[in-house]
């Protein structure tokens, strides 16, 4: 479920390590940030259109607004990067 206050979401899924290594980035990130943000993270497992989409590229940082993403391979960097042009 998307938080009101979410800017972005993270595509994943359960069992990928890419995916928990871009949430603990992501994490990291967002405890430098005086204004953490909460966002969801979502499991394309349970959306045939998400798997369509994103099925081999994720994890995937996605705009909410903006319709930007930041495919993976990304670092706390690109990361911190991407948030603050939101």
């Amino acid at each position: 479920m998307q938080s009101i206050n979410s800017k972005f979401i993270l595509y994943g899924t359960e069992g990928c390590h890419l995916c928990d290594e871009a949430r603990d980035l992501v994490d990291l990130v967002l405890a430098t940030m005086t204004d953490q943000l909460d966002y969801p993270t979502i499991d394309i497992a349970d959306d045939a259109h998400l798997v369509e989409q994103y099925g081999t590229s994720i994890p995937v940082l996605k705009a909410i607004q903006l319709e930007h993403a930041l495919y993976w391979p990304f670092d706390a960097k690109q990361i911190n990067e991407f948030i603050r042009k939101l």
